[in-house]
């Protein structure tokens, strides 16, 4: 599980857009979930929580507010990168970066009729316009929507 978290949050996951900034989180799982099974999902930067109102998660052209994913019906596959959106600018250079999410694992139990939920925390140290890694991932995207390759 260590190395799983290990590369939820790679080197050039924090990224400056013109209306705040983009955060691409890997899922630290072994195999891919559906959407609907993140829940609770909030971000802090340098110790700072962004409001939930700030946030969004970017799925191909859309974006969908946190407590909506719970109707999406599209799939976090293990190499593909969640969007999460910020509407809050940052300053170049390196921020602490934390993310909090669970993740309500379907096909498992925790006791008899409940589905086992995880707790992830995930946190780093990124530089805000670093250099691009070489990667094979993609952002996830709304089902039947074209989806961007990262470059």
């Amino acid at each position: 599980m260590e190395a799983m978290l290990e590369t939820a949050l790679r080197e050039d996951a924090l990224t400056a857009t013109s209306g705040g900034f983009e955060l691409r989180l890997g899922l630290p799982w072994i195999r891919s979930m559906p959407l609907s099974s993140i829940a609770g999902l909030g971000v802090e930067v340098d110790g700072v929580p962004v409001a939930p109102r700030e946030l969004a998660v970017v799925l191909g052209p859309r974006h969908v507010r946190l407590d909506a994913l719970e109707a999406e019906s599209g799939w976090w596959f293990v190499q593909d990168r969640l969007v999460l959106a910020g509407r809050c600018a940052l300053s170049r250079g390196k921020h602490a970066v934390a993310v909090d999410f669970q993740l309500m694992v379907p096909y498992l139990q925790a006791r008899p009729g409940s589905p086992l939920v995880l707790p992830f925390h995930l946190e780093a140290r990124l530089e805000l316009g670093g250099k691009r890694v070489p990667s094979v991932s993609r952002d996830v995207a709304s089902p039947g929507a074209p989806e961007a390759v990262e470059s």
